[in-house]
């Protein structure tokens, strides 16, 4: 018990003298300034530098003693050395948190910390990329990826690096295929021209189902939407016109590139019931742009080794004949008339499931068709809507 009072007694005693000495050692004199000095000189420009006891000892200098203009040795170390160091090392945290970000495939993070590393470090084409293609794992932040894609498309474009990725096409797939699918809901029209190029590049993306299932959404959502309704206010119940007919080929137009979507859709579908279900659609729709289902399956077996079709031009005269030929690439697409809307889950693994879960890594995209097309010849019967595609990230 005596031991325990004396060891006690004697940790008092030791701390008693201990806070004088502390306090001695930060006092700001000439002596003690002159010591911090000479430890940051030795060890700033030593061999090797030892930047950190030379950061520690600028430290103590500067935050012992008052800030006084007329002191260059404290303004050279504070200017000099102090701030860079304290930047840099910011740096580093910030890069390391990005890093940490990216490799736990934490999109909302590598957003946020993204952030922090463009403000002071704007030219760096890999945080613009990873930051562009973010959305496509997280639906939560795929409006703000989409501005960092168009960055990081005009870096790549202008010849920077595109790392992470392995090849510049796999980059710019990734990036035009954000953009599109930021501007799917609310702009699909706005969505078509980047989902066409992501499909268009050498990438997973232009043999995933769910690529062309976007595309045909984009279709169905934005310019069939618009041209059908458009048709309905100023010509349905009316006798034809060659107004309506113009108004009616436009539409077609549409259809022929939904078609030629669908197409490609049943061509890279494996699952059996999938299939039939995007063969039926696309039959129905074909049927109603031929007549007929003659050339169907030859379009299905050699719509791959195709080129995918831009956005057609509005026609502003009457074409020649407003009867798609047999060879017309198929796209995805409903039969004229079909109303109703279906709700999906794309995701990874390639399969066309019903029914979306959300989450991250997968985005739920709702497709609602548009009225009945315009055309004198009878409208299809309604056929169940293809079933959505899971989405990779390309």
């Amino acid at each position: 018990m005596r031991q325990t009072i004396k060891l006690v007694t004697l940790a008092a005693m030791l701390a008693v003298f201990a806070a004088p000495a502390l306090a001695q050692a930060k006092e700001c004199n000439d002596e003690n300034k002159a010591a911090w000095y000479d430890t940051f000189l030795k060890n700033y420009k030593g061999e090797p530098p030892q930047q950190k006891i030379a950061y520690d000892a600028a430290k103590l200098y500067l935050t012992s003693c008052p800030e006084d203009p007329a002191d260059k040795i404290a303004e050279f170390m504070k200017i000099k050395f102090v701030v860079p160091f304290d930047e840099m090392t910011a740096r580093a945290t910030v890069k390391k948190q990005f890093e940490d970000a990216f490799k736990q495939k934490n999109y909302a993070e590598q957003m946020r910390v993204g952030k922090l590393v463009l403000a002071s470090n704007p030219d760096n084409p890999a945080v613009y990329i990873i930051m562009g293609v973010a959305g496509l794992g997280d639906a939560t932040v795929l409006a703000d990826s989409a501005q960092y894609a168009k960055k990081a498309i005009e870096m790549i474009e202008a010849g920077k690096p595109f790392a992470p990725y392995d090849s510049k096409d796999r980059a710019l797939a990734a990036l035009n295929y954000a953009i599109g699918k930021a501007n799917l809901q609310n702009a699909p029209g706005d969505a078509l021209p980047y989902l066409i190029k992501a499909a268009r590049y050498e990438s997973d993306l232009k043999k995933s189902p769910a690529t062309y299932l976007d595309i045909l959404t984009a279709y169905e959502k934005g310019p069939r939407a618009k041209l059908t309704e458009d048709y309905e206010s100023k010509y349905k119940g009316k006798p034809e016109t060659p107004e309506s007919k113009l108004a009616a080929a436009n539409v077609d137009q549409i259809i022929d590139r939904e078609i030629d979507a669908y197409a490609r859709l049943a061509a890279l579908t494996t699952a059996a019931a999938d299939k039939k279900a995007v063969m039926d659609e696309l039959t129905g729709l074909y049927k109603y742009r031929n007549k007929s289902e003659t050339g169907l399956n030859e379009l299905v077996a050699g719509i791959l080794s195709k080129p995918l079709p831009d956005v057609p031009t509005p026609l502003t005269s009457l074409p020649t004949s407003t009867t798609t030929p047999t060879t017309t690439p198929a796209t995805n697409g409903s039969p004229s008339g079909t109303n109703g809307t279906t709700s999906s889950n794309t995701g990874t693994n390639g399969q066309i499931k019903t029914g979306s879960t959300g989450g991250t890594g997968a985005q739920n995209v709702n497709k609602t068709t548009s009225g009945a097309k315009p055309s004198p010849s009878p409208t299809p019967s309604n056929k169940p809507k293809p079933r959505r595609a899971n989405q990779s990230r390309g």
